[in-house]
Order: C-alpha cells, then sequence, then structure tokens
C-alpha cells in the first residue's frame, strides 16, 4: 500500500525551524516560499532539504488539498547559488544538512525514476502547482518542471544557461523539457540559453497560464478551491499516478490498466458521492488524502491484479 511522506519516516509533529524557506497551510493550499530574497531565492543543499522536508509535511496534511511552491521578493529562483557553484569548481564540498531536515516525500508506487533528487513532486499524490513570481533560471528550471502545473506571472521569464556556463541539461531537464514543449524547440532553447518570457512560454506549453503580477498566487489559491470544492482527492491521485507513469509507456497498457482502476472506482464511496451529488445539484463531499480517503497504489508496482484500495467516507 502507498504511504505518505510523513509516514514513511518523514518529518515528526515538531518540525524544525525553516531558515532559507517559508511555509504555511491556508486550507486548502500548503504554500512553500523560498525565502532568500536578496539574492533571487538562489538555491542552497540546505534550501533542497527544507523544500523537500516541507513537501512532506503537505503531503501528509488532510488540510492540503494542493501544494504550491514560488519565491519571496522579485523572482522564483535565479538558480544554484553562484558562491556554492564557484566552490564545487574548486573540489570543494558544498556542506551537510541537519538530520532533522530529512524527508522522503512522494508515493513509492509512483516509482523510482519519479522520486528523484528533484523530481520528487511528481510522486507526490496531490496537485502541485508553481508559482512563478520572477525570474526561472539555471537549476530552478527542472524544479518548476517537475510540478504538475505552472502559473506564471507576466514578469517571470525561464533562462536556460547550462550551454553559457559550460554545463548540461541537468537534472532531468532534457527528460522533462521536450514532453512538455517537444524535442526541436528544447533544443532550441537549451543551445540558445536564449530567456523566454512568460507570454512565450504559455505559447509554447511551458506554462499553463500567465496572469497579472499581483495575481498570482490568489490565482493559485482560486485554483486550488476549486479543486477542494469539486474534485475527489482520491481521483486527482489515481490520475496523476496513471500520467507520470505513462510518460514513457505504450497506449495499450494504459488502456488496459484504466479499465481496472475504473472498475475500482465503481466500488469507492467518491464515485457514489459525485453522482449522487451532481443529481441533487449540490457541491460533492469528498475526503481528504489522509482522511480517510483512499492513498492509491500501483497495479503495475505488483506482478497481476487491480489496484488496492481503502475505503473512504465522504466530507461532511
Amino acid at each position: 500500500m502507498g504511504t505518505s511522506g510523513a509516514e514513511r519516516g518523514g518529518p515528526r509533529a515538531e518540525a524544525p525551524v525553516y531558515e532559507q524557506i517559508r511555509y504555511e497551510v491556508d486550507e486548502p493550499l500548503a504554500t512553500i516560499t523560498l525565502h532568500r530574497p536578496e539574492v533571487l531565492n538562489a538555491w542552497t543543499d540546505r534550501m533542497g532539504a527544507e523544500v523537500r522536508h516541507a513537501f512532506a509535511r503537505a503531503e501528509g496534511d488532510p488540510r492540503a488539498v494542493a501544494i504550491a511552491i514560488t519565491g519571496a521578493g522579485r523572482g522564483f529562483c535565479s538558480g544554484a547559488d553562484l558562491r556554492v557553484l564557484q566552490g564545487l569548481s574548486r573540489g570543494e564540498g558544498s556542506g551537510g544538512v541537519p538530520p532533522e531536515l530529512h524527508a522522503e516525500p512522494g508515493d513509492p508506487a509512483f516509482g523510482e525514476d519519479f522520486r528523484g533528487t528533484y523530481t520528487y513532486p511528481m510522486s507526490i499524490p496531490k496537485p502541485v502547482i508553481a508559482a512563478l513570481n520572477g525570474p526561472v533560471a539555471g537549476m530552478a528550471v527542472p524544479i518548476a518542471l517537475a510540478c504538475d502545473l505552472r502559473f506564471a506571472s507576466d514578469r517571470a521569464f525561464f533562462s536556460l544557461a547550462f550551454s553559457q556556463r559550460g554545463l548540461v541539461a541537468e537534472w532531468g531537464v532534457s527528460w522533462l523539457l521536450p514532453r512538455l514543449v517537444g524535442p526541436s524547440v528544447a533544443l532550441d532553447l537549451l543551445f540558445s540559453a536564449r530567456r523566454v518570457d512568460a507570454e512565450e512560454a504559455l505559447r509554447i506549453g511551458l506554462v499553463n497560464r500567465v496572469v497579472p503580477h499581483d495575481e498570482l498566487l490568489s490565482e493559485v489559491r482560486r485554483y486550488a478551491e476549486y479543486l477542494a470544492e469539486h474534485c475527489s482527492p482520491t481521483s486527482m491521485a489515481i490520475m496523476k499516478r496513471q500520467v507520470v507513469q505513462q510518460l514513457a509507456g505504450r497506449l495499450g497498457p494504459a488502456e488496459r490498466e484504466a479499465v481496472e482502476l475504473m472498475i475500482e472506482s465503481f466500488r469507492r464511496p467518491d464515485f457514489r458521492e459525485g453522482v449522487e451529488a451532481f443529481l441533487e445539484r449540490r457541491r460533492p463531499r469528498f475526503a481528504r488524502l489522509g482522511e480517510g480517503a483512499v492513498h492509491p497504489h500501483a497495479p503495475s508496482a505488483r506482478p497481476s491484479g487491480p489496484a488496492e484500495v481503502r475505503g473512504s467516507a465522504p466530507r461532511r
């Protein structure tokens, strides 16, 4: 059975003090804010550990139907802290991370391919939204691409400057980027390292929507509230796993798995609640993940047979 990040040795009830991020839950949205605005939220190992820990907290919190990650100040993230990169170029280490920040977010049933150093948001069974409020540069790019959705401020832009730094398409960008924009466009962006503004990002499929800068976080909240009011968390979790696992799969197995999952869904309370809500012309009341709702387990993780499910009760 799939288990949440908090259940797998993740953060305890007494969470450590975060130094480089801010974390808050305002139901139904958990928000992780990169908080080094004086350096455009440049990424460090400490920040990465804090973000990972916060994702595990949000994954295990029934109040959080969706999770957003954004940046403080005028940018999302400028990429790796250049002081760290300079040290690496000299053969120096990047420093350790306190053990109290250890966490393992994500559902192992998604598969280890989707639980990498920065790709683990793909295995968190909740919608993960990158709220891009400004520059998205360097290693911030794979972090944003590993989120399920990207909402961009009209001031946001992407900078894939790897070729100008003597680097490569790092942290899975060579896999993630072509699946969003196609291989030819991906290579253009990687070769040229040119800046991609918000409108072009929307046109090529790099982001889902562009909104006025001051409306970005309220737009993310409206979206999370819509999901909480209208959509089954269990259904969203299962569909996310289907899409993620089948990115490199074939149509036939995907269709056969969908039939198994559909039959399973007929036996869950969420199906009954969804039909009754439609017929009664009211909003559905679905249980939240971690609150009695199903935490889906992938059929492909076992030799055969339909997905295992746990019972759930409608949210009243």
